[in-house]
């Protein structure tokens, strides 16, 4: 039911490079779909948003005030949660938290800096938090708390002044977990407003909603495509796509920890993938072995069975630089190193959004509890992408200030070069500061 690879076979690298095929679809319908309902809540703002939530939620309302929950609804729903649930949330806000607070001060936190050159120009950046960014979570019977966590703390940390969360409740469904999440996050607005004109409201702004800067979080293929068709009028933070993991192990590991791991990834729906690299055959065979057996008592083995089938993949390598090149190669969301001395690994790691250090850290610490935000690069970006952070919420002025001497000492050279590129008024604006 999965697929076996291995580096020495003629051919190797075609098999992985259609591995990691993602099958082309036209989605021409719903672009026009999404299209259409974009432009329709930029014309027409709430009284759109309304028609779209009753067409989409089955949920009426006279006005969009009527769909924001407040912050004492959000506090009230603690209370119905199980206290071993909130104080899994609260341990999951406090790690992330704490992480992008060191990430924020590693990247020299916001604030100014600047240095005066020797002809006495004053140059330097302001760096400061976005005004308003937008949160998309899944909502109705899916539950994803840990998405408004790795979000909107973040964000926060950044020094983001609103955060505002859209979240779509069919039938007027929303989980006191998802509302918990969000007051413990730092959510200052929430909506019950889900679909392409979730995003066209905070893109656009609406009587109610206001405009957002930049909208993070995940979403179906309406959403999906919603953010990158109003990508340039806000920012967004990647268009993602389906879960993936790369496993690097040997034999010193658990088996039956090894097979659950993929099972983890392979589990969210039927294009994730699960790929374990070894240079044991044995290990392989093993686990090959074992997927069967373990599968039976899993309550989404349907899905797990067609991931693993359709894009999984145990793959044999000659030695452990020959992982790493696969690895490269491969560029995977989560990459975690099974084996003995996995540090020694790390240094030759090039591409990877996440990496989990050695069998006893397992992938969905990171999606839950670990501290860094599990929005991560898909689909071969962590190429030229990184995981969400701290700067991605950061926007940055630059700072010039010229002394009398260095206008004149600047300005000539400028001067220069404007007449070279052709720009006339751009070389007389600076000539006229040159003659004073």
């Amino acid at each position: 039911m999965i697929q076996r690879l291995d580096t020495t076979a003629i051919g190797f690298s075609n098999a992985l490079s259609e591995l990691l095929k993602l099958p082309e679809e036209s989605h021409a319908d719903i672009r026009a779909r999404v299209r259409s309902i974009l432009d329709a809540v930029k014309a027409n703002g709430d009284s759109e948003v309304l028609a779209l939530t009753l067409q989409f939620d089955h949920l009426r309302a006279s006005s969009v005030a009527e769909l924001e929950i407040s912050q004492a609804e959000m506090a009230e729903a603690i209370i119905r949660v199980d206290p071993l649930v909130v104080e899994a949330l609260e341990q999951s806000v406090r790690r992330v938290r704490y992480y992008h607070e060191q990430q924020l001060a590693a990247t020299g936190g916001t604030g100014e800096w600047q240095y005066t050159d020797e002809a006495g120009n004053r140059l330097g950046q302001i760096v400061r938090g976005m005004e308003r960014v937008g949160v998309y979570a899944p909502g109705g019977k899916a539950c994803y708390p840990s998405t408004i966590i790795m979000t909107a703390v973040p964000a926060k940390v950044a020094g983001v002044e609103e955060v505002i969360l859209t979240v779509p409740t069919p039938n007027n469904e929303v989980s006191d977990v998802l509302l918990a999440a969000a007051y413990l996050s730092g959510v200052d607005r929430m909506f019950r407003i889900g679909g392409a004109q979730a995003i066209g409201a905070l893109a656009f702004g609406t009587e109610t909603i206001p405009k957002v800067d930049k909208i993070v979080g995940p979403g179906n293929i309406y959403v999906a495509t919603a953010k990158e068709m109003v990508f340039g009028q806000v920012g967004i933070d990647m268009i993602a796509g389906p879960s993936e993991v790369v496993i690097v192990a040997d034999e010193t590991v658990e088996v039956d920890w090894l097979v659950m791991d993929m099972f983890a990834q392979a589990e969210h729906d039927e294009m994730a993938q699960s790929i374990l690299i070894s240079t044991s055959s044995k290990l392989l065979d093993r686990v090959a072995e074992r997927i069967p057996q373990m599968l039976k008592g899993m309550s989404r083995k349907d899905i797990i069975r067609q991931a693993l089938n359709d894009r999984g993949a145990l793959i044999l390598v000659r030695d452990l630089q020959d992982a790493q090149d696969v690895v490269n190669q491969i560029a995977p969301e989560h990459l975690e190193l099974a084996i003995v001395e996995p540090e020694k690994f790390v240094s030759g790691v090039r591409h990877a959004g996440a990496i989990f250090v050695g069998a006893a850290t397992a992938e969905v610490v990171g999606d839950y509890t670990a501290g860094p935000s599990h929005v991560l690069p898909t689909s071969g970006t962590a190429r030229f992408a990184s995981p969400l952070g701290v700067y991605d919420f950061l926007v940055r002025s630059s700072l010039v200030q010229c002394s009398p001497r260095g206008s004149v000492q600047l300005c000539r050279g400028a001067a220069i070069l404007a007449e070279e590129e052709g720009l006339e008024a751009h070389g007389k604006s600076a000539q006229y500061r040159v003659q004073g």
